[in-house]
């Protein structure tokens, strides 16, 4: 059996899936969309204890909708909710979506926010005309506007707030893929965590939690760890929100297991992960016909979800008084 190499390639270089982005860059906040004109398999695993979430039940196995027609990756926490309005007027439009009755369609859209209100002007957050905006930036170019850094959904995003916002970094999304064969699996994740990112195969820290000089770094699990003393409210602004994308031919309830693999890409790369102040979320689609074992498609989610995680921190500039990795070095 000869043997099968593994290849880095770009996120764009998946068919059947366009990603768009639109920020407002004075406010620190913006959404990244994810669209198919035909429609997709999708999944979806949510383990942080808390998520701000639309349509999410469409993507449970006993949920009748089989194919979904777009993702919504947003700031603005729950005040964002309502920019998936503009995916589907935007979609609406084009005549895509779910035909309930004579010229009659529902685009299906599901949304993920996280927490960015505590940068920039907490006032504006990501509504209709933002999603439209991003939704028009899909269709730029043969596969969209996306760029990894302070972009889309990442505008706002920021590590290592457990001592609060005057010690944290500044993040931002990120991307990865691979190809084995023909199977192409990639990911997309904007990295706004509670917690510390490290290098996942190394056990390098390079981004969180800063040291009272803001040169170097302090562990959140280690400060955590001074004291057992309750503390009621976290939410300085947190979630960690992610797409995984696979040519892979997927139903629904294999995806969920695919984005459940793929949080392995989370707990490798961030600490603590998954906490009650942190709405973690991932989706998993399938956009192709490739026949592909589901456990491996698992494994490699897993890890581009991690090199995503890697290129979020390390795409990110320096905004709004947090530092990015490049100034901190």
């Amino acid at each position: 059996m000869p043997d099968i190499m593994k290849r880095e390639i770009r996120i764009q270089e998946i068919k059947g899936i366009r990603i768009g982005q639109a920020e407002n860059r004075a406010a620190g906040t913006g959404c990244t969309v994810f669209l198919s004109e035909t429609g997709m398999a999708a999944g979806l695993d949510v383990r942080g204890g808390g998520p701000a979430s639309r349509e999410s039940e469409l993507l449970k196995p006993l949920a009748a909708a089989q194919l979904i027609h777009g993702i919504l990756l947003a700031g603005g926490s729950a005040y964002g909710l309502g920019a998936a309005d503009g995916v589907m007027q935007y979609l609406e439009e084009r005549g895509i979506g779910l035909e309930v009755g004579p010229s009659l369609i529902v685009p299906l859209v599901c949304q993920a926010d996280l927490f960015d209100l505590t940068v920039g002007d907490p006032h504006v957050r990501p509504d209709r005309a933002m999603a439209y905006e991003a939704c028009a930036g899909a269709q730029e170019g043969e596969s969209g506007n996306y760029r990894d850094g302070n972009y889309g959904a990442g505008c706002g995003a920021t590590v290592g707030k457990f001592a609060g916002m005057d010690y944290c970094m500044k993040s931002g999304i990120g991307s990865f893929a691979v190809q084995v064969g023909e199977l192409q699996v990639g990911a997309v994740v904007a990295v706004n965590a509670l917690g510390d990112i490290y290098d996942w195969k190394t056990g390098q820290k390079i981004a969180g939690l800063l040291a009272e000089d803001k040169k170097s770094f302090r562990s959140t699990e280690e400060l955590m760890c001074a004291s057992t003393e309750v503390i009621e409210n976290k939410f300085t602004g947190n979630t960690t929100i992610g797409v995984v994308i696979t040519n892979g031919k997927f139903s629904k309830s294999s995806l969920c297991k695919i984005a459940g693999m793929a949080h392995d890409g989370y707990a490798r790369s961030i600490r603590p992960v998954h906490t009650t102040a942190d709405g973690d979320s991932i989706y998993a689609v399938s956009v192709g016909t490739v026949s592909a074992d589901q456990d491996l498609t698992g494994a490699l989610a897993a890890e581009v979800m991690s090199e995503a995680i890697l290129r979020a921190v390390k795409s990110a500039e320096s905004a709004y008084g947090y530092p990015g990795l490049g100034n901190l070095r």
